[in-house]
């Protein structure tokens, strides 16, 4: 990775850069982000929506923007704990309307401006490469790393909104335009192990002024909130909601009505100076299978100063990730409650519990398997994942758990992941500060693709 210093001159830096993982900062939330962020239209929607789909070689979650002038589809990866929407702006970028944002300016303070500067490393200005610009941090989980040169600049970006409650084609509403939504660019080479024709990301991360859904939000004056619907296939699509109720499934079915709640867990991570982390942390206080609860070491269950343990909830990763010692318990249990003449059989990479298939059966909720709970803030609040998110086909005879063993000596105890969010609809509420989560939709006879709102995309 270069030397920041190899891409830009300094004028002004704020703090040191890093080259793992990154902090982000505190923020106390604007009820208007930028006057330079008002949506250039007079129909003001409730709701807008992204189709998400999962790329089958990388299983990554991947969605599409149009951006630009002229307006051009771009391809991103959804990263709900990322603080901010970075694309590739120095292969085949083109836009009448580009502006980067100037040093010391308000985009330069809403966006965390990290450093400041002019570009050097060619004759000529071009999106992500000018004069007096501003920087900030663009994260890639993908590379596990990040990128501290990021340009912050505006640029034009439509989004399709959703017309009333009422499910069928007629739902879809008209598509809206923000004149002048803040992104950052990258380089080329910080899209390396996104998806084909990935060209960056898009972040939904808490306590960001210029995530996704805050400047949304703040554009079209709706609440902040998102709900994602992840399909199991990776030939239909799955939806992001992006403001308020309902959410319409086929048959008319609401899934806002039965949501459970847990607290988001505010990390004032003082790493870095007075910023907050964007990811989305929920307390796990217990697991259970079978209604059994597992023996485990109950320390790192709990988020701890350094940012470590507990748990927290992120699209950047395609399995459950459990630290050795829990994955070992909860293997352990769930062989042991599976029926007795389904055999375990040799690991399948990136998974070491495994079984013969043939003996085990299927239901309207996926494979039998023995049920497990993630019992959360409270005892009554649970979590619960079925056979269909906690075995995975690999084969036509082999099935295994869906959970992965963390291989770092840090991190998370659990990171949920995309595969446990399947044909379940998760709400952000960052208003409320809460995660609203409906359990499998298989229980209510409908899948995240059973809508009408991404038919075509």
């Amino acid at each position: 990775m270069p030397n920041i210093s190899n891409i830009f001159t300094l004028k002004s830096f704020k703090f040191p850069m890093y080259s793992s993982s990154y902090y982000p900062f505190h923020f106390c939330f604007l009820l208007i982000i930028s006057s330079t962020c008002l949506a250039q239209t007079n129909f003001h929607p409730k709701t807008l929506f992204l189709a998400v789909k999962q790329d089958p070689s990388t299983l990554q979650y991947i969605t599409q923007i149009h951006q630009r002038t002229p307006l051009v589809p771009v391809k991103l990866a959804v990263h709900i704990g990322s603080e901010n929407l970075w694309v590739d702006c120095e292969t085949g970028f083109k836009s009448s309307t580009y502006k980067p944002a100037r040093c010391d300016s308000r985009q330069c303070n809403l966006a965390r401006s990290t450093a400041c500067g002019d570009c050097n490393t060619e004759n000529t200005t071009r999106p992500g490469c000018n004069n007096n610009a501003c920087y900030n941090i663009v994260s890639n989980p993908a590379m596990n790393t990040f990128f501290s040169g990021g340009e912050i600049a505006e640029d034009v970006l439509t989004i399709q909104s959703i017309n009333g409650s009422i499910p069928g084609p007629e739902s879809r509403g008209p598509v809206v335009t923000v004149s002048n939504f803040i992104f950052s660019c990258s380089p080329s080479y910080f899209t390396q192990n996104l998806g084909k024709n990935v060209k960056g990301m898009i972040g939904f991360g808490q306590q960001s002024p210029v995530s996704f859904v805050t400047q949304l939000a703040s554009a079209f004056k709706f609440s902040r909130q998102f709900a994602i619907c992840l399909s199991s296939s990776t030939q239909q699509n799955g939806i992001i909601f992006i403001g308020h109720r309902p959410y319409i499934f086929a048959l008319g079915f609401d899934a806002s009505r039965d949501l459970i709640y847990t607290p988001i867990i505010t990390y004032p991570n003082f790493f870095l100076i007075n910023r907050g982390s964007p990811e989305y942390y929920i307390q796990v206080t217990s697991i259970t299978i079978n209604e059994k609860t597992l023996a485990l070491n109950k320390t790192l269950l709990s988020l701890d100063e350094n940012e470590e343990n507990g748990t927290k909830i992120s699209t950047a990763v395609p399995y459950t990730v459990l630290e050795p010692s829990i994955y070992n318990v909860v293997s352990k249990a769930f062989i042991s409650e599976m029926p007795k003449d389904v055999k375990t059989v040799p690991a399948v990479q990136p998974f070491k519990t495994c079984f013969d298939s043939t003996y085990v059966g299927m239901s309207r909720l996926g494979y039998n398997a023995p049920k497990i709970d993630l019992v959360l803030h409270k005892p009554n609040v649970r979590w619960t994942i079925t056979g269909a998110n906690s075995l995975v086909k690999v084969s036509d005879r082999v099935v295994c758990l869906a959970f992965v063993e963390r291989n770092q000596t840090f991190g998370q105890a659990i990171v949920i992941g995309g595969f446990q969010m399947h044909d379940n609809l998760v709400e952000f509420d960052l208003a409320r500060r809460r995660v609203g989560f409906s359990n499998s939709l298989y229980f209510h006879q409908t899948t995240c693709s059973n809508q009408f709102y991404t038919m075509g995309n």
